[in-house]
């Protein structure tokens, strides 16, 4: 098999969790720092919340994310758009949230992305399926029992592409993923984007200060193209119950995104946060509590969907 697993060091600590201005929660977790290698050798790294169940959600980054929370450092003197930029702390609420109501949570960084090894690249959402797919396959080796996928931004659009190939997972949650694959590219990459690409073959990112952010090839940019998310989320199977959450006031992915998703696969629920933006800017909690409740419905007990390795 192509999946090896190193653990790297294994740490009891308080971990601070900051939701809002207003509301900060203590909780004292027992991580694991997790390396798992993918199909390609790369070494992908995540950080496993143990709890004494054999539950486990998996918890997937969005687009030039990471698995990790803001520094506490940066917290307390307010987050810098910079930090926000590159952590999802979402996930981090969401994996506290989860260890709370006993059930283990492994967040990770996809290749390219945070501590995994690996080259950046802009589309990748077939490789970041199949980096997907390397996780699942340790834990459902280590017998854990996968109950859920759960993705925000882009790592929603990669746990539906996992659903619709792997059909072995019985609960997806789709958080802010964006449908329509061909719109808000301008928005990274400029106008003319295609003239552009197709003249040098490639088109260098920067950032408001003019400084080098990441390049997107022509092959990186076809690859976002042809990802298909009508025949994909038609193909998720009718066992996998898709949880789909989405900000009213998202400015990054509209909420129309969300209905598309909503009016093509086949067992979906759509949930939309009234005043809510793509980070979940003051609804984290009621972010947590959508996706705590879905996971935990009693529907997910009777799947005939399990990991079959």
């Amino acid at each position: 098999m192509f999946t090896t697993i190193m653990v790297v060091d294994v740490v009891s600590r308080f971990d601070l969790y900051i939701y809002d201005n207003l509301n900060i929660y203590l909780t004292v977790s027992c991580e694991q720092r997790v390396v798992i290698s993918n199909e390609h050798g790369e070494k992908l790294v995540g950080l496993l919340h143990q709890t004494s169940s054999n539950k486990l959600v998996i918890l997937c980054h969005g687009f030039q994310a990471t698995k990790a929370s803001v520094m506490l450092s940066t917290c307390l003197n307010g987050p810098s758009p910079a930090a926000l930029a590159k952590d999802d702390s979402i996930l981090v609420g969401l994996a506290a949230a989860l260890t709370r109501e006993g059930i283990n949570a492994f967040r990770f960084d996809f290749a390219g992305n945070g501590e995994s090894e690996g080259e950046f690249q802009y589309g990748n959402y077939r490789k970041e399926a199949a980096d997907l797919r390397s996780v699942v396959s340790y834990f459902s080796k280590q017998k854990y029992d996968i109950i859920a996928l759960v993705g925000h931004s882009k790592g929603g659009n990669a746990v539906l592409l996992y659903a619709s190939m792997y059909h072995d997972v019985p609960i997806v949650v789709n958080i802010s993923g964006r449908f329509a694959l061909e719109r808000g590219i301008d928005g990274r990459l400029g106008k003319n984007f295609m003239q552009r690409i197709k003249k040098d073959g490639y088109i260098d990112v920067k950032n408001r200060k003019g400084e080098f952010e990441y390049r997107v090839t022509k092959a990186s940019l076809e690859d976002r193209l042809s990802t298909d998310t009508l025949l994909s989320s038609r193909a998720i199977s009718k066992g996998c119950r898709v949880l789909t959450i989405h900000g009213a006031k998202d400015e990054i992915v509209p909420a129309q995104d969300a209905r598309m998703f909503a009016a093509n696969v086949p067992n979906h629920e759509l949930r939309i946060i009234a005043d809510a933006d793509h980070r979940y800017t003051g609804h984290e909690k009621e972010l947590n509590s959508l996706v705590l409740d879905f996971v935990r419905s009693p529907h997910q007990c009777t799947s005939p969907l399990r990991p079959k390795l």
